[in-house]
């Protein structure tokens, strides 16, 4: 599907027109909206948009790095969106030239959809641009980001507290899920902030640079982000190593108990075992008492290993 919203010269907004009547009637500037675009709506951005081959194919090949190219009469963008729910990346593609900005996408997109009512419910348009499209629409999407880097904050607060008293391999099995969510994260603010600084730092987008300190506060964003993601992932590491150096110690006490265990039945096992031969000449087999002695004996000698093993605090 594709939406045009087109500003005349008196500053107002058209909707319903086509992309050919773009070319046959002047505007101030224009966005074309590539939603979810079918196979004969693609064709579009080669003819009569006539944008270079190089970029309708980052535009068909998902996904690319967040990058900026230069060509003659535009700059094309490739930025990610992210999907609160499922953490999926996904592609948003813009075109700024002159006097228009074309935005491509494979998913629909709120933040678009923000930023067209926004546009049609100003009472004073003529302070929008294509850029300003544009830096409302990075907007969104940065912003996008926050709730779901805090969302795993959350995760991971109740991972370490455990309220619900999970099992310790479904514990570590969310705990890994959660590292894999803030990897896919970090490969997508990573390089939108690099993208972010090429912008604000670049002598070839005058617009941009005139309106440097908002597109500089987008970077603050992505600079707080990648900071957070990191954090989270040393928390994860953290949590993950408490985990197993307390799996490690727990197996190391069922260790510790069975060896004292084995240790105290070792002597009486001797004993049991010694006596229990079949040798005709034994004298203590012929003793009246001797079964009640040597019970004793067990005994004593239990006692006696459990005291010492106590001593050596062996039970603390």
């Amino acid at each position: 599907m594709i939406n045009i919203m087109a500003i005349t010269k008196e500053q107002k907004i058209l909707t319903n027109i086509s992309i050919e009547q773009l070319h046959k009637q002047s505007y101030d500037w224009y966005w074309i909206d590539f939603d979810q675009p079918e196979e004969h709506e693609i064709k579009y951005l080669s003819s009569p948009l006539c944008f270079h081959p190089l970029s309708i194919e980052d535009c068909l090949h998902n996904l690319q790095r967040p990058k900026i190219d230069y060509f003659e009469e535009y700059t094309f963008f490739v930025t990610h969106s992210l999907d609160a729910k499922t953490f999926e990346k996904g592609e948003v593609n813009f075109f700024v030239g002159d006097n228009y900005i074309v935005t491509f996408h494979d998913n629909p997109l709120i933040e678009i959809n923000k930023v067209k009512q926004r546009l049609l419910h100003e009472n004073n348009i003529s302070n929008w641009t294509q850029f300003t499209v544009l830096y409302r629409l990075l907007d969104e999407i940065v912003d996008n980001y926050f709730p779901i880097v805090y969302e795993i904050e959350d995760f991971l607060t109740e991972i370490d507290e455990n309220p619900q008293k999970k099992t310790m391999e479904v514990l570590l099995d969310d705990l890994f899920k959660t590292r894999h969510h803030l990897l896919s994260l970090r490969h997508t603010v990573v390089p939108m902030r690099d993208l972010l600084y090429k912008m604000i730092n670049t002598n070839r987008l005058s617009d941009v640079w005139n309106k440097r300190e908002y597109y500089s506060d987008i970077y603050d964003h992505l600079l707080k982000l990648t900071e957070l993601i990191e954090s989270n992932r040393e928390i994860t590491t953290d949590i993950r190593d408490s985990y197993l150096s307390y799996n490690s110690h727990h197996s190391n006490r069922i260790m510790q108990t069975l060896t004292v265990i084995t240790t105290i039945f070792m002597p009486l096992s001797f004993l049991a075992g010694l006596y229990g031969m079949n040798f005709h000449y034994m004298p203590e087999l012929q003793w009246r008492y001797g079964y009640f002695f040597l019970l004793a004996v067990m005994i004593l000698i239990v006692i006696g290993m459990f005291t010492w093993f106590k001593r050596k605090g062996w039970f603390k």
